[in-house]
């Protein structure tokens, strides 16, 4: 406390912190399972977080902002499984971008289908520079992620853009990979 005299409500306040040290949380694993009360999450296996995150396109990036506060945008991502290495295509003027080049801690947060799945890939993160000549190695880069251009017209106009638009290449290095799955049967 900080020297004040105490009154009911600081004592049950005292009181309810010292027993929740105390007390364990219960989780899904240690807690009884109820008739009819469905499946406990699942952890999902390296794999299965994987093919999550290949099979998805739209997720959530979480920077850090100046204030330790996350900051979330909703982007579209491309996964590279034998890198490890998450690439999101943005502009070099975007709030997310200096915060990554301010704390390069990052996640992205994955939902699976129907949403009973997610994963989380952390990891520290890294911004190109912008693309500055149409097929650099930016420019190129960033047309890896996209499902490519059968006119070359059409791809050349693409990388005209990139360029007019300071496309940067965020890159995230995944070290840690989580989440689970609630398997929900299908209604019959």
């Amino acid at each position: 406390m900080t020297g004040r005299p105490a009154t009911a409500a600081t004592s049950r306040a005292s009181a309810t912190t010292a027993e929740s040290v105390t007390t364990p949380p219960r989780t899904s694993a240690t807690a009884p399972r109820k008739p009819a009360s469905g499946p406990a999450p699942r952890v999902l296996t390296d794999d299965e977080l994987s093919g999550l995150l290949g099979s998805q396109q739209f997720s959530v990036l979480a920077t850090v902002r100046r204030t330790g506060h996350p900051h979330l945008s909703t982007v579209l991502h491309h996964w590279d499984p034998q890198e490890r290495i998450l690439r999101i295509s943005t502009t070099a003027d975007r709030l997310k971008v200096r915060q990554v080049q301010a704390d390069p801690h990052a996640a992205l947060h994955v939902s699976g289908p129907g949403n009973w799945s997610f994963a989380v890939a952390e990891g520290e993160a890294e911004v190109s520079a912008p693309t500055t000549a149409p097929g650099d190695a930016v420019g190129r880069e960033l047309l890896s992620l996209t499902p490519g251009f059968s006119d070359p017209a059409d791809e050349q106009g693409f990388l005209e853009q990139l360029v007019d638009e300071r496309r940067v290449v965020i890159r995230l290095r995944v070290s840690r990979l989580y989440g689970t799955s609630l398997d929900i049967p299908a209604e019959a």
